[in-house]
């Protein structure tokens, strides 16, 4: 990945780990911060409507940046061979984010089953390993850093706070560095029977509906198939094939063109419809809002010899404030410590329950030679 200086490029490295015990559809990572921008990875450890497992780049505040942001990144992601260091699995795209497209990435990353395959070590542990590696091009509107206000650090403060509570609860855990592809070359053998019939059921299943989800991958195979049946299927049919297969990525790409354009103009309707709300909310938001101004205006004057004593509980607040910053900071520290502790203990207790297991075998073995 390209960029123009090292400020603009970034990587994080994140351990999920008691990847087998996870309920949750998806997992977010801690943010971290390239270019001044936020970014976190996103992975759905059972697959996004998918047996793969699915992983994506997301901006991490998303829903706080200024209407009309767009991010344009290079970006990679890649999923550590725990075992093998030189092997690992490693996807690279590039992308421009934007509201409606906050996060990118990969949703058939890799097969579920060739993740947990022994021989590999993607799944060491019952951890994974993920690697994010970013290069940030634009940001519109730039990125500018604002002179500090008299909270915005416990803003800032809370914010991570809320992030780590966040990961506590879902049950990952991050951390805070080449690529190796291992393709396998396939031998073309004459289908079964039983193949081509499967693959006809599967070529008129596609054909009846090309918008289904995978139909393009699944025609391509059945086309495969049948190309290379010498039986089952007439003289037409196998005419036909080939024909299609001649001209696969015309045809499919006329359909799924047409199906991607119908669905972005029904997305812009849609999301014109809600421009429109939105404006109209605004407008009688900022008449309520006038209200209240003059309204306000009126109790200002009303209230100016309380301002001493408003003067006075501000202060108040902002030390109370600086109070829960440090509780607040000694409880993140103590389950910090509390949660290694747990890790520490949860491993005594396997080992003594090996130790328990072992003489309960012998305690059983002894009385039954003398019981």
């Amino acid at each position: 990945m390209d960029a123009q200086n090292d400020v603009n490029r970034g990587e994080f490295r994140w351990t999920v780990s008691g990847f087998s015990r996870l309920t949750a559809r998806k997992l977010y990572s801690d943010a971290f911060t390239v270019s001044g921008c936020k970014w976190r990875i996103l992975v759905f450890p059972k697959g996004n409507n998918t047996d793969h497992l699915s992983l994506y780049l997301d901006v991490a505040d998303a829903v706080t940046l200024p209407y009309g942001w767009t991010r344009n990144a290079n970006f990679s992601l890649s999923l550590i061979d725990q075992i093998n260091s030189v092997r690992h699995v490693r996807k690279e795209t590039e992308h421009n984010f934007t509201t409606t497209e906050s996060d990118w990435g990969f949703p058939s990353f890799i097969p579920l089953t060739e993740l947990r395959r022994h021989t590999l070590g993607y799944l060491a542990n019952d951890s994974l390993v993920i690697k994010a590696e970013v290069c940030v091009f634009t940001v519109t509107p730039p990125v500018i850093i604002q002179p500090a206000g008299p909270t915005d650090k416990f803003d800032s403060y809370f914010t991570g706070l809320e992030v780590l509570i966040h990961a506590a609860e879902t049950n990952g855990v991050s951390e805070g560095s080449s690529s190796c592809h291992q393709d396998g070359a396939l031998t073309a053998e004459l289908p079964s029977l039983e193949e081509i019939d499967k693959a006809k059921h599967s070529l008129k299943e596609c054909l009846s509906d090309l918008f289904k989800l995978n139909m393009k991958d699944r025609l391509s195979e059945a086309l495969v198939t049948l190309s290379l049946a010498k039986t089952g299927i007439s003289l037409e049919q196998q005419i036909a094939i080939k024909t299609f297969q001649a001209n696969f990525n015309d045809f499919t790409s006329d359909f799924l063109t047409f199906e991607q354009d119908n669905a972005e103009f029904e997305l812009r309707k849609l999301q014109r419809d809600e421009r429109f709300s939105a404006m109209k909310k605004s407008q009688e938001t900022h008449i309520l809002y006038k209200q209240l101004m003059d309204n306000l205006a009126k109790e200002e004057e009303e209230h100016k010899r309380k301002m001493e004593e408003v003067k006075s509980r501000r202060e108040k607040l902002l030390s109370d404030w600086e109070i829960l910053l440090v509780e607040s900071e000694e409880a993140k520290s103590g389950y910090k410590d509390e949660q290694k502790k747990v890790v520490e203990a949860e491993e005594k207790k396997r080992v003594a329950e090996e130790r328990m297991s072992r003489s309960t075998t012998a305690w059983s073995n002894l009385k039954a030679q003398f019981c």
